[in-house]
């Protein structure tokens, strides 16, 4: 099978995660860039912010057309991330490649582990800025340093801190996630060197395409079910890059 293929493939797989989990789907598109296309760590975590960036934008638009955005609450969250993401994002550079492989693999595991257990929605409460900031700036840490948009943590901390329903957090985490992407690519600028353009368009195209179906996807089948099946195969993932660097 082609690289091309593959990166079509892969980027189909990314998007309709992302479009149908409003997250989850970047931390997927890190181990394919590596193993599936051959990317090194670093320039695999570079090129995986643009193909997020540029998927969630898409997803984005599609569920604030559906009304599922909390614009106010997704921005206090996105702002807090802009500098964290961007010192993490310029940070990452310099860290070699096995501890960025180590550190993205405890997070994909951690995840997949958080999406086993999903957070069910609360009434809203008061919000409190500084629970809500220094939630929204740890996950632009997480982005800037890792290449993942941070929607499987975004998620969850909409639901629990800002007591969005699970639908309305999906498509807010979009919004974080498209603004600590760009905050963190603006971070990594003059640190992409030996990206493969002609892989990334094809993966970021039909990533895109693939949030579409995503977002349709979401709405026949449960979301609790989606969530659980992608954290299992998320956690595989994770297992097998640890065990790739230990041995």
């Amino acid at each position: 099978m082609t690289a091309l293929v593959l990166a079509l493939i892969a980027g189909a797989v990314v998007g309709l995660a992302l479009g149908a989990l409003g997250g989850g789907g970047s931390v997927l598109a890190v181990p394919a860039l590596i193993y599936l296309l051959g990317f090194s760590p670093s320039a695999a975590t570079t090129a995986s912010l643009i193909i997020v960036a540029a998927t969630s934008a898409t997803a984005l638009y599609v569920h604030a057309r559906d009304g599922h955005v909390a614009w106010k609450a997704g921005s206090l969250f996105a702002a807090a991330g802009i500098i964290p993401a961007y010192l993490a994002g310029a940070a990452a550079g310099r860290v070699p490649d096995a501890v960025l492989t180590v550190a993205f693999a405890v997070i994909a595991a951690l995840a997949a582990v958080r999406m086993f257990r999903p957070s069910a929605s609360r009434p809203p409460e008061r919000i409190r800025p500084g629970t809500a900031g220094g939630a929204g700036a740890g996950l632009g840490a997480v982005t800037g340093f890792l290449g993942v948009g941070g929607g499987f943590l975004a998620v969850p901390a909409l639901v629990s801190v800002l007591g969005l329903t699970m639908r309305r957090a999906v498509g807010t985490s979009l919004l974080v996630i498209t603004v600590n992407s760009l905050a963190a690519l603006t971070g990594r600028t003059g640190t992409g060197g030996g990206l493969d353009w002609a892989l990334i368009g094809p993966f970021t195209g039909a990533a895109i395409l693939g949030a579409w179906d995503g977002k349709r996807l979401s709405s026949k089948v449960s979301g609790n079910s989606l969530q659980k099946v992608f954290a299992g195969v998320l956690l595989a993932v994770a297992v097998f890059m640890l065990i790739d660097v230990i041995v």
